[in-house]
């Protein structure tokens, strides 16, 4: 199978299964990433999903530029219209925070997979790279605006024009990656922070993270505006009973984490 999907509980782990080739992202992979992320969302008992790749070499290493140089379509691949072929999308629509465990390289269109995550978790095996430009393709799943806003425009264009690598812990110091692991430590922390997330109402924690990125996506005016009218409609709904019944549960798990 292209794509893995493992349980644990309210945990769904996903993951890319084309080892023997860096996981890299054919037709029919791309299809079946947007595939399993539909049907994650659409799936209550689901509350968080882990999003990593076989093996310690490569999350994935991008499109598949054999099947490209085969006469796949550039631009099907590339900027699909499909939600269908659109596994950046299918992340991006997907109500459950998605935790990236990038456990080897990510390139290009892998770059911009991981850059589809809410948190990134990395090995040191981890590099990121960007060679669009290198291999004549122009990022269409969002890479050219996201890269910037997350670690300032300088970098990323020191990234995305010059197509060099960069390593693990470069990009935990410039706010890429949240944390980074040893190889075989990398995927039960990205679960137990699943797990954490899934422990809290799962509505509220969609709502919130509906939040942020909406919020993101705004300047930070119109975002201010934005969090205080949906906060303000959400908060209505909850009672006083309610908030001490969560008050209490907050400070025993605050005890527990001490």
């Amino acid at each position: 199978m292209l794509v893995l999907v493992e349980r644990r509980g309210a945990v769904a782990i996903v993951t890319l299964n084309r080892p023997e080739a860096m996981n890299a992202l054919s037709q029919a992979m791309r299809s079946e990433i947007a595939r399993v992320f539909r049907e994650l969302d659409a799936d209550d008992s689901v509350r968080a999903v882990v999003f990593t790749g076989a093996g310690q070499k490569a999350f994935t290493a991008g499109l598949d530029l054999k099947e490209l140089g085969a006469g796949a379509s550039v631009v099907d691949s590339a900027n699909p219209t499909s939600t269908e072929n659109d596994p950046v999308r299918a992340l991006g629509v997907c109500r459950k925070p998605i935790i990236g465990a990038i456990n080897g390289v990510a390139i290009t269109g892998g770059f911009e997979l991981a850059l589809g995550c809410d948190i990134l978790y990395a090995s040191t095996n981890a590099r990121f790279a960007d060679t669009h430009a290198r291999v004549g393709i122009m990022p269409g799943w969002g890479l050219s605006q996201k890269l910037s806003r997350l670690i300032g425009i300088h970098r990323a264009k020191e990234l995305s024009l010059s197509g060099n690598f960069l390593d693990a812990q470069t990009a935990h110091a410039w706010g890429l990656v949240n944390r980074v692991f040893a190889p075989d430590d990398l995927l039960p922390a990205a679960i137990k922070l699943a797990e954490d997330i899934a422990s809290a109402p799962a509505d509220k924690v969609q709502a919130y993270k509906r939040l942020i990125d909406d919020g993101f996506a705004m300047t930070f005016g119109d975002g201010l505006k934005h969090e205080t009218t949906t906060s303000t409609a959400l908060n209505a709904q909850v009672s006083s009973a309610a908030v001490e019944q969560a008050r209490i549960g907050v400070m025993a798990r605050g005890r527990e984490q001490q």
